[in-house]
């Protein structure tokens, strides 16, 4: 999935600015701070991610046994 298509589908919201803004203002340590930012950004994405795909496969786990 390109970026365009998630911000077609999610409208005005706080990507589609930062997808917008100009980085030749930026210095090299500003960007490297947002890098560091958005990788921390991205660590708590996949963490909410993995724990929300755990809590399914208990979930569905609970039901296929107590269905039997």
């Amino acid at each position: 999935m390109e970026p365009e298509d998630l911000i077609a589908r999610k409208g005005d919201d706080p990507l589609r600015q930062l997808l917008k803004e100009d980085l030749d203002r930026l210095s090299v340590a500003e960007l490297d701070e947002r890098i560091a930012m958005l990788e921390a950004e991205v660590a708590r994405v996949r963490a909410k991610r993995a724990g929300a795909s755990s809590f399914r496969s208990a979930a569905d786990g609970l039901f296929k046994s107590s269905g039997s």
